[in-house]
């Protein structure tokens, strides 16, 4: 096992990580004294930058009277609960992540369809946020009696395992894997037995052998969760795709607020966003390096990921689809998703 602090250092960089606030150029927002909680599990790490980013922002502008706690660990509610939470009005906002409970939120789950085109930063923001402010989320969103209000911006997948290293996709044959939703769907195409262990019990599961490998955001959520102690391995350009986690809003909690507060919200997500890009960038730079170090790199050459994309890709779109018809149009959000990339391509990337 190596040495914990290391990695707990690594994990812990992405906090201090912000970018230089302009909330001292705007005009101060008057309002009533307003407590807000927001329920999510983990540490404070780069997954948690964004909403912390609003939070002080929303401080700064209100002299203090509009006040965001975001509590770790659970304290609020389980992981896999904070929709229920947030439901019964328990706390004002919480994190959440799709594949933790897809029953929950089927028509989010699009998001983690594999080899969607996500990794350009703005393309991602983009995009997500269409997808939050599209109808049918926001029907599905308005049954928890939640609202969306930002997503974390997860970066694309990896893996890291213990044992043999699978140096090709055949070698995922057999592998226990922590993935969820269409990643998991993929993995499960490749003859491996996925499970979405939620980020908390990756650690303890993988060092107690229930599973051989861990899928989560790379690098940031691998280091936060401390998953390179009890590793051997990792690849760097599997990229199967993300999913979508973020932080939703209880109407009847954001109903209450002044408009002024409500514009307040939407006015600091930008900046929130850039905290957040600029989280996982910073926690990159640390992380590359001493994966490189402490860990074999796999990495597949184009034949074996164009046989990943055939294998798991476009037939995991259509089993998704066909899943999920008759429950609302799956086809038609699929198709919404790939034109919101298109369109946010030509406008980032030419």
């Amino acid at each position: 096992m190596r040495e914990s602090g290391k990695w707990l250092a690594i994990a812990g960089l992405a906090v201090a990580v912000a970018l230089p606030s302009v909330a001292s150029a705007q005009d101060t927002v008057e309002g009533p004294e307003v407590s807000w909680r927001v329920s999510t599990w983990g540490k404070e790490r780069a997954f948690t930058a964004g909403i912390e980013k609003a939070a002080e922002l929303i401080s700064e502008r209100t002299d203090g009277r509009f006040q965001i706690e975001v509590v770790y660990g659970e304290a609020l509610s389980k992981a896999r609960e904070n929709l229920d939470g947030i439901r019964i009005g328990a706390f004002e906002s919480a994190m959440y992540c799709n594949f933790y409970h897809p029953g929950k939120m089927p028509a989010s789950m699009v998001l983690t369809m594999p080899f969607l085109q996500l990794g350009n930063w703005d393309v991602s923001r983009d995009v997500r946020e269409a997808v939050m402010n599209h109808p049918i989320l926001k029907e599905k969103i308005d049954q928890w009696n939640a609202r969306y209000y930002m997503s974390a911006l997860l970066p694309q997948y990896e893996f890291l395992g213990a044992g043999d290293p699978p140096e090709s996709i055949d070698d995922w044959d057999g592998l226990r894997v922590r993935a969820g939703g269409g990643i998991g769907q993929a993995m499960e195409k490749l003859g491996a037995s996925p499970t979405t262990v939620p980020a908390t019990e990756t650690y303890t599961s993988i060092d107690r052998g229930t599973i051989d490998a861990v899928s989560l955001p790379y690098t940031y959520s691998h280091a936060s969760y401390q998953i390179p102690e009890v590793s051997d391995w990792f690849t760097s350009n599997m990229s199967p795709g993300t999913t979508e986690c973020g932080t939703v809003l209880n109407k009847e909690a954001y109903n209450e607020l002044p408009e002024e507060y409500q514009q307040l919200l939407e006015d600091v997500k930008e900046e929130a966003y850039q905290a957040q890009i600029q989280a996982y960038k910073e926690i990159d730079k640390v992380n590359l390096p001493n994966f490189r170090e402490e860990l074999t790199e796999i990495t597949y050459d184009d034949a074996q990921i164009e046989r990943f994309k055939e294998v798991a890709g476009q037939p995991v779109w259509d089993e998704w689809v066909e899943e999920n018809q008759d429950d609302f149009d799956a086809q038609g959000l699929l198709d919404f998703v790939l034109e919101e990339i298109e369109k946010a391509q030509e406008k980032y990337e030419g």
